[in-house]
């Protein structure tokens, strides 16, 4: 793997082998997650993206290698501990049957109290200010099952934002939503970023990618092909190595991040 630069990282893969029973999705690999940056991981379907994602949560043991945060392997810290360092938004997470907005973003703060504790005050001002955040205080006394998609996406990220970890991991957090809304939960990512949070992300869209990433991690067959700022490291020499996609790649006219245009795309129509 080709990185730009060395980072400072809090929470890291060393060799780490990936598997589900005897299939290996991931061998050998090697991860700094650079702090306080949005980092996106690309790649074609298949390639390990949301495994290495389910490592970094502790949802899924290392066959071989460790998952390490501040030095020290997930394994061995106790699972509240860890909830009040690394927060997880699943892919295509479901709500129970009738559950409230405000009591979903509520459950956020579980990892913070103590058994048989009381609601306090820091759990009102937490789950207050992720809704505020997220903008869906005003949607406090509504059923999670009644909002628009986009709603309900902003509701799951209120939620992991009421945990209060500096660590947060999205696992494919536009999947089915429309343009307007895939833009709406990108544009709250990247002000998570803004204010502080180290933020993982799985995306299809590469242009995605390339628009709201701070450091983007480029994924084929289980590798890690690069990883760097998007515009240095997203060219059309990458996009067909991950992709097998022949592209031209430009710049945006209003960031001036890279914009992936496939070449089938550029030719001309036909004349009728």
């Amino acid at each position: 793997m080709r990185r730009d630069t060395d980072v400072t990282s809090r929470l890291s893969a060393r060799s780490i082998t990936l598997a589900y029973g005897d299939r290996t999705v991931v061998e050998g690999l090697d991860l700094e997650v650079p702090d306080g940056e949005l980092t996106v991981i690309i790649g074609p379907n298949a390639c390990g993206k949301s495994t290495l994602l389910r490592a970094l949560a502790r949802l899924l043991r290392p066959a071989a290698g460790t998952v390490e945060l501040d030095g020290r392997d997930l394994r061995e810290r106790p699972t509240r501990e860890l909830a009040r360092e690394v927060g997880l938004l699943p892919q295509s997470p479901v709500a129970p049957e009738g559950i409230g907005v405000f009591e979903l973003v509520a459950r956020g703060r579980y990892p913070h109290q103590r058994l048989f504790g009381s609601w306090s005050h820091d759990d009102q001002r937490a789950v207050a200010e992720a809704m505020e955040a997220t903008g869906v205080a005003g949607l406090r006394d509504r059923r999670v099952a009644e909002l628009s998609g986009g709603q309900r996406q902003r509701v799951w990220i209120a939620m992991a934002l009421a945990q209060e970890t500096p660590v947060l991991l999205l696992d494919e957090p536009t999947t089915y939503l429309d343009i307007a809304h895939q833009v709406e939960v990108l544009e709250l990512v990247r002000g998570l970023r803004d204010a502080g949070r180290t933020v993982v992300a799985v995306l299809h869209e590469i242009n995605h990618a390339a628009r709201y990433a701070t450091n983007v991690v480029a994924m084929r067959d289980g590798r890690i092909v690069r990883q760097g700022e998007p515009g240095r490291i997203i060219t059309e020499d990458l996009v067909r190595e991950v992709f097998d996609l022949d592209a031209r790649v430009i710049a945006d006219p209003d960031t001036g991040t890279p914009v992936v245009l496939p070449r089938s795309a550029l030719r001309t129509a036909p004349t009728r």
